[in-house]
């Protein structure tokens, strides 16, 4: 029998309820038969995975290995994931690092087929590092068939304070935002930005996205969102302005702004 999340209500009201329910609805769905044979198998079988070509042409192991990071729509693309993985990431033309969506230079990375002699599927640690972000993202895409507004949320929630808390320097971090879909989504929605937005210079984008992060969150720097209140903060701008975009298509920027601040000062009551 299939788990499907519960989320009663959508918003940030939906979203909280989400997140108190957390832990119960997370143990339920990792015991859902089908997790447990994908985790079973993954633990079996990935020990003797010595090449890129053995793990695209398993496709059990395929659908664990992208879906652990998000790029289960990839599972077709067998030639394309194993350029990716062969290449690795530490030759500077390396394909992984070449393409926006920088999930692809972690799964490569945490596969090392083409970094090292010997691949990182040969840990003994390896099968719980790749295990854990696979039956986390499995929610978030089961939480997505109900609501894709909280799956993006539970995405930016798991994958922001990691990025924030990188060495890379506060404007590559930024690029690193808008060349992750979700994350965008999620920056851009918050920030109340047009859908034209995508269309302008790149650097201009990232310099856009440092002034509202300025502008609401009081620094521009990326590094910010390694605390947890800001990034429930972020969460709720985009929570709110999805509802309002969805249910309120034709009101004016003054009832927005008015929908806004009814829908913050009213959270306290959901938390």
């Amino acid at each position: 029998m299939t788990y499907t999340p519960i989320i009663p209500i959508g918003g940030y009201a939906g979203w909280a309820f989400l997140k108190r329910t957390m832990a119960q609805q997370t143990n339920a769905f990792n015991a859902q038969p089908s997790i447990k044979r994908d985790e079973a198998y993954f633990r079996e079988k990935i020990g003797s995975i010595t090449t890129a070509e053995q793990l695209v042409n398993d496709p059990r192991l395929l659908r664990v290995a992208l879906g652990a990071f998000g790029l289960e729509g990839d599972v077709g693309n067998k030639f394309f994931i194993r350029k990716v993985l062969e290449d690795g990431t530490l030759k500077t033309g390396a394909l992984a690092n070449k393409l926006a969506n920088k999930q692809y230079q972690k799964l490569s990375i945490a596969f090392g087929f083409g970094d090292f002699s010997t691949p990182r599927t040969k840990l003994s640690d390896f099968a719980d590092k790749i295990l854990g972000p696979y039956k986390t993202q499995q929610f978030a895409v089961a939480v997505g068939t109900q609501n894709e507004d909280m799956r993006l949320a539970l995405n930016i929630e798991h994958e922001l304070p990691v990025l924030a808390q990188t060495e890379a320097s506060s404007l590559s971090k930024w690029f690193t935002v808008l060349g992750n879909p979700p994350l965008r989504t999620v920056f851009e929605r918050a920030f109340g930005l047009p859908v034209s937005f995508g269309a302008i210079d790149i650097d201009k984008q990232a310099e856009t996205l440092q002034n509202r992060s300025k502008a609401m969150f009081g620094s521009g720097d990326l590094s910010q969102f390694s605390d947890g209140d800001k990034v429930d903060k972020l969460v709720r701008q985009f929570l709110v302005r999805s509802e309002l975009a969805a249910n309120s298509a034709n009101l004016s920027s003054g009832q927005v702004a008015l929908a806004l601040l009814q829908q913050t000062v009213s959270r306290s009551r959901w938390n």
